[in-house]
């Protein structure tokens, strides 16, 4: 019995000891990795309250450092915390980074806070509920997204959007607003602190630097951007909608409600994070990412792009991971604000030359190659739609209209000039008796060649112009540079010049005709071996570039490698630098293609072809 009391003393002791350290110390076995974010406990703790957490994902991607438990005051460390995702699973730490980014964000005077909220917001559902509002008009008829939000969540969603409506009366057109006020909402403290912060987006005033499309003239030039760009970035995948849809212009305006919409909220809420830091050229960066890893996952036929697409979005993480897609997202170069700030100018312009204006509601805005009326002797319908595509989206507003056809008008360089001076860009088009077509876009009025005086010939032109094949392959090449980002070197702007395209000039050579087969040189020291044709020409005076790449001056390793368009009485020449891309000779009947410095591209067709026919086309009302 000793024996038993003394066992049954020592278990009852255990048991006690235990009870005693478990009272004494935290349970960390039960404090799961997930939860980690939850123990810190800042001013913001009281942040959260309008989400539902149990529909809150889980974030199990692991990162490279251990995350800070405060922010840093450096705004370069701040954007590598964001892009990093440091924040991802600290809910206070990433409040108060909501807090203090959008407060040092520069907005126009008189921009609405929460106070502003309290009265807007008693005055308007003081007596009524919020059912008795409509929602405002900029939405569409478009709910807002849930986000994990709880019911309380998504009621206060849609009255912050009822009131900056009433704050923001000419807001026309807005199809992310909502999403960013439901995101803004998951760490707000309340309402007012929430409409605030959406209201300072709203209101920025910063240098190139845009938050939220305010009007349909907006947001259609905000999609023409993105196509623009993913003729830059994405050939690929741009090449797969063009050719697989009628309206390609329908899918490139998605773009933002992939981000917005589409992604998961895992992925929308880090896109967000770098976004309220940088603006939205990290959308577009994220959806060229979208679209290009898209495209590599094509492997079949698809039959309604549009809604492939959305489908490969709603599901990316099938496929990557959200740090994977926002590093291919900033692995593309060439990008900064203002290129994207000068492009949406240009596309603004041309929308509202059409007629687009500020306060006017959504609309179709693109108009397709009618099947029915376009007639060329050169290209089907559905091959001109292709190449309508390509060139910039300001100018595929607009038909194509037949500006100089040799079967209309001849075989004469003169009338050609006549036809196509004062039009600004042209497609130039070639059928060569091989039955192979070929052309190029040309982003300049041929006018410009009258800046030389006497034979000296002088290229001009931009960056947008381009080379392409038709048949028997469909093929673009652009300029080098924007293929070879590597090529060019930043140069500081002079306070007296404007950006510079590199020109040359040379006298056509009067060399005669040699009876060996031909070849052309465009080193400028070297003559041309058929006095029909336009040698290169060397030095001359300066041209401009193009909207998409104006905001960069370019020190070059050669001047070859922006020899766009040239021509005088001897012929025209397109691209330059080791031979020329086309050079056509003064009678229209005789060409040449070659590999050429400015495009790098291979020859367009047979090197030396004769010419069956020859169009020039123009955009209608340009």
């Amino acid at each position: 019995m000793a024996k038993n009391w003394r066992l049954f003393s020592q278990y009852l002791a255990t048991i006690l000891a235990i009870i005693f350290t478990m009272s004494c110390e935290p349970p960390v076995l039960i404090i799961s990795e997930d939860d980690v974010w939850e123990i810190d406990s800042t001013t913001y703790a009281d942040c959260g309250h309008f989400v539902d957490w149990d529909q809150f994902p889980s974030f199990t991607e692991e990162r490279r450092s251990p995350s800070p438990q405060e922010l840093p005051h450096s705004h370069k460390e701040l954007k590598r915390m964001a892009r990093e995702g440091h924040w991802a699973k600290r809910k206070n730490l990433r409040a108060e980074a909501y807090n203090n980014i959008i407060k040092n964000i520069g907005c126009r005077s008189g921009t609405p806070d929460a106070s502003v909220y309290h009265d807007v917001s008693e005055r308007l559902f003081g007596r009524r509920g919020i059912l008795d509002h409509p929602l405002p008009d900029f939405l569409d008829g478009c709910l807002p997204p849930a986000y994990c939000l709880n019911a309380r969540g998504e009621t206060a969603v849609k009255k912050v959007l009822i009131c900056i409506g009433n704050q923001y009366p000419d807001i026309t057109y807005s199809p992310s607003l909502p999403s960013v006020v439901a995101l803004l909402l998951h760490f707000s403290e309340d309402e007012a602190e929430c409409f605030e912060r959406a209201c300072r987006l709203i209101s920025c005033i910063e240098n190139h630097k845009c938050y939220v499309d305010q009007s349909f003239l907006a947001y259609e030039a905000s999609c023409m951007t993105f196509g623009d760009l993913a003729k830059k970035y994405c050939q690929a995948g741009h090449k797969l909608i063009t050719t697989s849809c009628e309206n390609s212009s329908e899918i490139f305006s998605d773009w933002i409600m992939w981000i917005f919409g589409d992604l998961p909220f895992e992925y929308t809420i880090r896109i967000f994070d770098i976004f309220l830091l940088e603006g939205n050229k990290v959308l577009y960066r994220v959806a060229l990412a979208l679209l290009k890893h898209y495209r590599s996952h094509v492997d079949h036929e698809v039959t309604d792009v549009r809604t492939d697409i959305q489908d490969f979005v709603k599901n990316i993480s099938h496929h990557l991971s959200v740090q994977k897609l926002l590093e291919k997202a900033f692995s593309i170069r060439l990008f900064s604000h203002k290129e994207i700030w000068l492009l949406q100018l240009a596309n603004r312009k041309a929308l509202s030359q059409r007629g687009i204006t500020v306060m006017q509601p959504r609309q179709p805005a693109h108009m397709a190659i009618n099947l029915l009326e376009f007639n060329s002797v050169i290209v089907t319908a559905q091959e001109m739609r292709v190449i309508w595509s390509w060139i910039p989206e300001r100018f595929s507003l607009y038909p194509p209209v037949l500006l100089f056809s040799t079967m209309e008008h001849g075989y004469s360089l003169q009338r050609f000039y006549t036809h196509c001076e004062g039009f600004e860009p042209t497609v130039l088009l070639i059928k060569t008796t091989g039955e192979e077509v070929c052309g190029s876009f040309l982003s300049s009025d041929w006018n410009e060649r009258r800046k030389c005086s006497g034979q000296v010939a002088t290229y001009f032109g931009t960056g947008e112009c381009f080379v392409f094949s038709v048949r028997p392959e469909m093929e673009r090449h652009e300029w080098v540079v924007v293929k070879k980002p590597e090529l060019v070197k930043s140069a500081p702007p002079s306070p007296c010049s404007r950006p510079r395209s590199y020109s040359n000039g040379s006298r056509v050579s009067t060399s005669p005709l040699r009876p060996s087969t031909p070849t052309l040189s465009s080193a400028p020291s070297s003559p041309s071996l058929f006095p029909n044709y336009l040698t290169v020409p060397g030095d001359g005076s300066c041209g401009r570039l193009s909207p998409f790449l104006s905001v960069r001056h370019f020190q070059l390793p050669t001047k070859t490698a922006s020899m766009f368009m040239s021509g005088n009485n001897s012929g025209i020449i397109i691209g330059g630098g080791g031979g020329q891309a086309l050079n056509i000779d003064a009678n229209l009947n005789i060409g040449r293609t070659e590999h050429c410095e400015t495009f790098d591209n291979p020859p367009l067709c047979e090197e030396n072809f004769h010419i069956q026919h020859l169009e020039v086309w123009g955009c209608q009302n340009s």
